[in-house]
């Protein structure tokens, strides 16, 4: 009889045997869950800086997009519009008639035709600055009325300009689009202002030539008074043409 330890021998022996001759194949595989537990958490962390990657590289691009959309000008411009409002009411400035707006010609003329009347003028001289006087305020009243009408004029344009400037300022695609719009609407109420300046000087420069008119003309009354009542003079008659025919 074969001993119980001589049978254990044998079963290993026929064990290792058999094991030794089995393929590679039939062989079982090991499974590691440790391993497989890192290699999982390291493959995430791989994903996760990609998708990182493509978001800021998406961020990145619409930075870009948005720069370059701040960047866009703007496609309109009211520069011209208000040149030519602006020049027009500077021509009218400049064509006033008589006494313009110049500080040399306002002191001659105070000291020449507005100047007060004295004794050592002739009753013509006196008539003759009178004369000039009435011609001076007509064509002053007639600047002021000008230049109101072209202001007035040019509102029209001005309330065009206006709303396009508006319109472009609220579909600005981009902050320089907003800014030239701004700075337009800027420029059009300087417009507007010179305007009413332009305005407001013409209606003084008329209320001022008739203002000084009648007072040369109240100085005038007193010396031609005066020259009535004279002893020893009187009144001499002289033919006096008053206005142009």
């Amino acid at each position: 009889m074969i001993s119980v330890r001589r049978f254990g021998v044998l079963i290993a022996t026929t064990v290792v045997i058999a094991s030794s001759a089995l393929p590679a194949a039939a062989q079982m595989t090991v499974f590691d869950p440790s391993n497989y537990s890192q290699n999982l958490l390291t493959a995430a962390r791989t994903l996760q800086q990609v998708n990182n990657q493509i978001l800021s590289l998406q961020n990145e691009a619409q930075m870009l997009i948005n720069q370059a959309r701040h960047l866009t000008s703007l496609p309109y411009s009211s520069l011209q519009q208000l040149q030519q409002s602006i020049g027009r009411t500077r021509q009218l400035l400049g064509q006033a008639q008589n006494i313009a707006y110049d500080v040399q010609q306002i002191d001659q003329a105070f000291s020449t035709t507005y100047a007060p009347a004295s004794a050592n003028q002739s009753d013509y001289a006196l008539i003759a600055n009178a004369q000039a006087r009435w011609h001076n305020s007509v064509a002053g009243l007639q600047d002021a009325l000008r230049i109101q009408a072209t202001v007035v004029g040019n509102l029209d344009t001005n309330r065009a300009e206006m709303s396009a400037l508006v319109g472009a300022s609220q579909g600005a695609a981009g902050a320089l689009e907003a800014a030239q719009a701004g700075n337009q609407l800027l420029a059009l109420q300087t417009q507007q202002l010179a305007d009413l300046t332009a305005a407001v000087a013409a209606q003084g420069r008329a209320q001022s030539l008739e203002a000084a008119a009648r007072v040369a003309a109240q100085d005038q009354a007193r010396e031609q008074l005066r020259r009535f009542l004279t002893p020893n003079q009187g009144y001499q008659p002289s033919t006096v043409r008053m206005f142009h025919e």
